[in-house]
């Protein structure tokens, strides 16, 4: 028999979350959690992340940690939209099939709209096809069926845009060119950042723990580098982009980080927001907050929303460039790192929403 549980708050965690599922169906093999963090702005979209977690507990701290952090990409990108996330437990390679994600699908459309899902790590638009067959509350479905496919290029483009506010931060200007790049993660972000860098002129080395991710990049830029993915922490470079799994900023790479800017895709680059990101401002690292400069991907899924159309939410992502901008500054003024001063504008923002529908 299947099953859903839902926890109160008070019994999951202290981050404000308003509702956590726990979905299993022994037919299928599927093991999966909902988050949803917050439904101020809007029902909550996020993706979908298939992972071989070594605990149950290890999926639960990365499905509190990944809505949290999209809702305040939502908010500090202007969307109405709240912030949720899912995690299947499980290797992607080996357990998927068309039955899992169509189980997964109605479980999604169980909880009535407030969550939206979408394609994250492990996840590709042909799963999206399948979670659609059992429920409307879904995005990133191929453009065939009038969706807006893989959004990997809006949020590569967003995260390459940020990294040059960044730059422009570090350096007095906002070009790349001649910058040696590290991208920790070369798979469907990865990849197009990779693209964005080379045209630009950038030095880029990449980073993976799958070989035919790197075979992928190498055959369309050869004169790409590759880096051992167990020694990036300490790799001369100006620029580090991580673009896999979080907490790779910690008390151990953190010392032996050898860049001047932090820049990447990955959700929950700090392991633990407080004491990282401190730890970065002290040694002068410029730090793009994360779920600013990788919200090219919401941006995305939302324009589907509203009626897809690819130009558009390019230029929305454009947008992330300023505003990585007004929170680097504001972190130099204040002194405060910058992921506060990003937490600070989402959390602003959402309150004030609140307000408003408290007064109604």
């Amino acid at each position: 028999m299947d099953s859903q549980t839902t926890l109160p708050l008070s019994q999951m965690d202290k981050m404000g979350h308003e509702q956590i599922v726990f979905c299993q169906d022994p037919y299928t093999g599927l093991k999966a959690i909902i988050g949803i963090h917050n439904t101020v702005l809007g029902p909550a979209l996020g993706g979908t992340r298939m992972w071989s977690y070594a605990t149950e507990a290890e999926a639960l701290t990365d499905v509190l940690r990944l809505s949290r952090g999209m809702s305040y990409k939502a908010a500090i990108s202007g969307l109405n939209l709240g912030g949720g996330k899912a995690v299947i437990i499980g290797d992607s390679r080996t357990l998927k099939s068309e039955a899992l994600m169509r189980r997964f699908g109605s479980f999604v459309d169980s909880l009535g709209g407030k969550y939206i899902t979408a394609e994250d790590v492990g996840m590709t638009t042909k799963d999206m096809e399948y979670i659609h067959m059992e429920t409307d509350h879904v995005v990133g479905i191929p453009e065939t069926l009038g969706g807006g496919g893989d959004p990997s290029p809006v949020t590569a483009y967003g995260v390459y845009v940020g990294m040059k506010a960044a730059a422009k931060k570090a350096y007095g200007n906002d070009s790349i060119a001649g910058k040696k790049v590290l991208v920790q993660g070369s798979g469907n972000v990865g990849g197009y950042l990779v693209d964005h860098l080379m045209e630009e002129g950038a030095k880029v080395m990449i980073a993976d723990i799958f070989e035919d991710k790197i075979r992928k990049v190498l055959e369309k830029h050869p004169n790409v580098t590759v880096v051992d993915a167990k020694v990036i922490s300490s790799v001369d470079m100006d620029i580090y982009a991580p673009c896999a799994l979080g907490a790779t900023l910690n008390d151990q790479t953190i010392p032996n980080l050898k860049c001047q800017i932090v820049a990447g895709a990955a959700n929950n680059q700090l392991a633990k927001e407080d004491i990282h990101g401190k730890m970065l401002l002290d040694r002068g690292i410029v730090y793009a907050p994360d779920f600013l400069i990788n919200a090219g991907g919401l941006i995305n899924c939302y324009s589907e929303l509203e009626g897809y159309n690819r130009d558009r939410a390019f230029q929305s992502a454009e947008g992330i460039y300023e505003t990585t901008e007004q929170v680097l500054n504001k972190s130099s003024e204040t002194g405060k790192p910058s992921y506060q001063i990003a937490n600070e504008m989402a959390e602003e923002r959402i309150e004030k929403m609140a307000q408003i529908h408290r007064s109604l």
